[in-house]
């Protein structure tokens, strides 16, 4: 199994990215995904997450209205558009997948993590 994030960069602060995560070696329509972020010097949070059928959708609370996640089954790629960033969103964002009943904040329910893409937000 693979998950493969990108699409971060450098962005001023107000400025929007938006981070793509393909999977592969998995059936994709069947996992949940879920974004998480570590900042340096500080633990990995939960940002957003989405259910396999996508009816379902969770937020941190710092990232509401900020940003949103979506998916398309059909090119096994999850997404997260971040819009009117801050400098404290700065991070590595790591894409995870898992199969639990329930969407999930936890990263300690996902099974499957990408490599991080990093993301830098200028004042």
């Amino acid at each position: 199994v693979q998950l493969q994030a990108s699409g971060g960069g450098l962005v001023q602060a107000g400025g929007s990215l938006r981070l793509s995560c393909t999977a592969s070696g998995l059936t994709f329509s069947r996992y949940d995904m879920g974004w998480f972020r570590q900042a340096p010097g500080k633990e990995r949070e939960f940002v957003a997450a989405i259910n396999w059928s996508d009816s379902v959708r969770k937020f941190a609370d710092s990232v509401k209205g900020r940003f949103t996640i979506s998916r398309d089954n059909s090119k096994n790629t999850a997404y997260l558009q971040m819009n009117s960033l801050k400098p404290e969103d700065a991070a590595d964002y790591y894409c995870a997948a898992t199969n639990r009943p329930a969407l999930s904040n936890s990263e300690y329910d996902y099974k499957y993590w990408g490599k991080g893409t990093q993301v830098t937000v200028s004042s």
